[in-house]
């Protein structure tokens, strides 16, 4: 499906791996022009950006960029401004470190730079990006989440507390642009196959040296808590974020969390 993207400008931040990668990927191949920023320009990205895109009107620029600085978000808008007017922004930039010594092992510190990297970052983006949007009355934003937005656990306390004060950050704001023609929305996955989970020091690896238990087994029972059996691909996650990016397909769906979780949380 040509889901309208072509010839549209995006920004996708903590583009440099997993999820935010595969989102520049899927939003270049519809023909998109993505600035992609990451705190380092790691040999994917560059790779990406370097091979082009299917889409012959899509195109990827990678820049460096670490979003805690506060005044990174507006030189961002600023160098996407030079490839045309933003209309999507995907908020990708974020990290979990499991608290494996309780809520009162987590300092003051912990606790700030876990909301200054999963919450401020994206505020602080979208708070840069939204004058452009209002001024041609349409736009873009989606934000990754997770599921501990809705599934707390006190092993990442802080991070959960964080994605779920974006979610309703996302919720509230969507409620005050969406007369200006601009869809606020959030994605939550629950554990997704790249470096976060699955890499030296990812959330399995600090399980499995805190319990006295294999990686495998660490990685085995969180699969097994899906009701699908496996984690979720990056791909699937930016398929979701490119379908809620593009107005062809989206265009009346704002103020929504969209749960990509393998079937991990029971709701009704």
């Amino acid at each position: 499906m040509d889901l309208g993207l072509a010839g549209r400008v995006a920004i996708v931040t903590g583009a440099g791996r997993g999820i935010g990668l595969a989102v520049v990927r899927t939003l270049a191949a519809e023909g998109a022009t993505v600035l992609a920023a990451s705190r380092s320009i790691t040999a994917e990205l560059t790779a990406l950006a370097e091979a082009g895109s299917p889409h012959p009107e899509g195109a990827v620029r990678a820049v460096a960029a670490d979003l805690t600085d506060p005044e990174a978000a507006a030189r961002l808008v600023e160098l996407a401004g030079e490839l045309g007017a933003v209309s999507v922004l995907v908020n990708n930039v974020g990290g979990v470190r499991p608290r494996t010594g309780g809520f009162g092992s987590v300092t003051d510190d912990d606790w700030t730079g876990a909301f200054q990297l999963n919450a401020l970052t994206a505020i602080r983006m979208t708070r840069a990006v939204l004058p452009v949007m209002r001024e041609q009355r349409n736009g873009a934003v989606v934000t990754v989440a997770s599921v501990n937005a809705l599934l707390p656990d006190p092993a990442v306390i802080d991070y959960s507390a964080a994605k779920a004060a974006l979610v309703n950050f996302s919720k509230s704001l969507s409620k005050e642009v969406g007369a200006d023609g601009i869809r606020v929305n959030t994605v939550s996955p629950g554990p997704v196959a790249t470096d976060l989970w699955l890499g030296d020091g990812g959330v399995a690896a600090t399980l499995s040296a805190s319990g006295g238990t294999e990686r495998d087994q660490v990685v085995a029972g969180a699969a097994a808590s899906m009701v699908t059996g496996r984690f979720t691909r990056p791909d699937e996650v930016a398929a979701l974020v490119a379908f809620l990016a593009a107005d062809r397909v989206a265009g009346n769906i704002t103020g929504a969390d969209f749960v990509i979780d393998g079937g991990l949380t029971a709701e009704l």
